[in-house]
């Protein structure tokens, strides 16, 4: 019974502390080739939404395109600021800018080439996007998209700013 006990403890600090936990310091590059330390990523205090994808990935670029279709809207409500990270290979890169511009995705663009720090955030599969609050802790991840997923996106923020 005490193993079970320590057990659930154990798992319950775990998660606590996952959900917790600050972002990763990675170095990336935006697409004009700026370089960014992802540890420093922010929003002025307010949550931000880090949205993994690829140029080939159709399920990352529904997500992306339908948070574009709201993102004035979300910005104007919450805030929220979307960082786009493309995990496109060093040889499909040249893919990625032609892909934001013609569908005018108005987020930060980052480049993680060799998913760097989607696997430092224990990404597995595209698309995969967490939620950081206003002082960088990750609160939460997801992985995969369904049609409508973006509203749960939208939620999370809002319960963030509420407290």
């Amino acid at each position: 019974m005490r193993k079970c006990i320590l057990t659930t403890v154990i798992c319950l600090l775990a998660a606590v502390g996952v959900a917790q936990a600050q972002l990763p310091a990675v170095t990336l590059k935006t697409l004009d080739g700026t370089t960014v330390n992802t540890g420093t990523l922010s929003n002025d205090g307010k949550p931000f939404i880090i949205d993994f994808f690829a140029t080939w990935c159709k399920p990352c670029n529904r997500e992306l395109s339908a948070i574009a279709d709201v993102y004035d809207e979300w910005q104007e409500e919450t805030g929220v600021k979307i960082y786009a990270v493309s995990i496109d290979q060093a040889q499909n890169i040249n893919k990625v800018k032609p892909l934001v511009d013609q569908n005018e995705w108005e987020y930060e663009v980052l480049l993680d080439p060799n998913s760097e720090l989607l696997k430092a955030l224990g990404g597995q599969m595209i698309p995969f996007v967490i939620v950081v609050d206003g002082n960088g802790n990750i609160v939460s991840k997801h992985s995969g998209y369904t049609d409508g997923a973006e509203g749960e996106l939208i939620e999370e923020v809002r319960k963030l700013l509420e407290e």
